[in-house]
């Protein structure tokens, strides 16, 4: 069981940068591949980046590669999402996901553990 906590959401211009990062509370984080998705409304989430258990893996959305990169820290069971040019299209609530094994999937049914979601906002 993992419990996930996102943090870091807000309000930015076009252009600008945030940091997302996740906490996960639980056992053997290693264990997990983490993501990130995100839902605009009336929308469903839609996979963002991947990252293997012990982050040697990436895996990147088309519309974010080269701006956003995924990153963990397991001696502190966090997962982040630094995210660069941003631009009003990025504007979604986002979600950090876990799934046990080593496979990466972009299908948010795979995923096992969610968070809460944090807003992002991105002004013109």
């Amino acid at each position: 069981q993992l419990q996930l906590v996102e943090s870091g959401g807000g309000l930015v211009q076009a252009g600008g940068s945030l940091r997302l990062s996740c906490a996960a509370s639980g056992r053997n984080f290693m264990s997990y591949i983490m993501a990130w998705f995100r839902r605009t409304p009336g929308q469903v989430r839609e996979f963002v980046a991947g990252l293997s258990g012990d982050g040697g893996n990436t895996y990147y959305a088309d519309s974010v590669k080269g701006r956003f990169a995924i990153s963990r820290d397991n001696a502190k069971n966090t997962v982040y999402l630094q995210m660069h040019s941003l631009n009003p299209e990025d504007t979604a609530v986002y979600y950090c996901a876990a799934r046990l094994g080593i496979v990466m999937d972009t299908s948010r049914n795979e995923y096992d553990y969610w968070g809460q979601g944090t807003q992002v906002t991105v002004s013109s």
